[in-house]
């Protein structure tokens, strides 16, 4: 992707903590001679190392992954950014965070693997809740998915958070984000302004 250095993010620690936390992914592989992409839900691998998820057996995309070099994209809240909240004269934008994964993939048909995937990426999302459901499902079901495993070669990182304008006008962004509903957009772009 495209990253003018003022908003290129090279830490891996803080891309591999937001993709944790922004983990619902558009998956880019190629099928036949077209671009395809399936939105998942994915987990990091405990060494941090592999993107671990499950399509569809129907979904025609994993026909021809095996060995293939894929596309994740991850992204967390996004804005729209008006001239009208600058002191200095601009132009209409966009602010968001974004990190782009690439790697080769793995399939991998093993019940009890696709099972032990499945309650991780359950018991990560239903921890948000109190009480939370405990899965407990036919584990014939698996039969309708396969596993993927992205081994990771390159995580690129792009947070656009105004850093390319004054303090002041970051700051007045931040307060019209929050005040619009964007909160974690708006502490984001203040944190980016005093990193600790």
């Amino acid at each position: 992707m495209y990253i003018p250095k003022h908003f290129d993010v090279s830490d891996q620690n803080e891309l591999l903590s937001f993709i944790a936390a922004n983990s619902f992914g558009q998956f880019i592989s190629k099928v036949g001679e077209r671009p395809f992409c399936t939105h998942l839900p994915f987990l990091l691998s405990e060494d941090k190392e592999k993107l671990i998820g499950h399509l569809a057996i129907q979904n025609p995309q994993h026909l021809e992954l095996e060995g293939q070099e894929v596309l994740v994209i991850f992204q967390g809240e996004h804005a729209y950014i008006s001239p009208s909240w600058y002191a200095a004269p601009g132009v209409p934008t966009w602010n968001y965070q974004a990190a782009h994964v690439y790697g080769r993939v793995s399939l991998f048909n093993s019940t009890e693997r696709l099972k032990q995937v499945v309650e991780s990426l359950t018991l990560k999302y239903e921890s948000a809740f109190n009480p939370p459901w405990v899965p407990e499902f036919n584990p014939s079901l698996l039969n309708a998915i396969v596993g993927v495993e992205i081994t990771i070669s390159e995580i690129q990182g792009k947070y656009k958070l105004s850093q390319n304008r004054s303090e002041q006008d970051r700051l007045e962004v931040a307060n019209r984000l929050n005040g619009l509903g964007h909160e974690k957009l708006a502490v984001a772009m203040k944190s980016a302004l005093d990193p600790q």
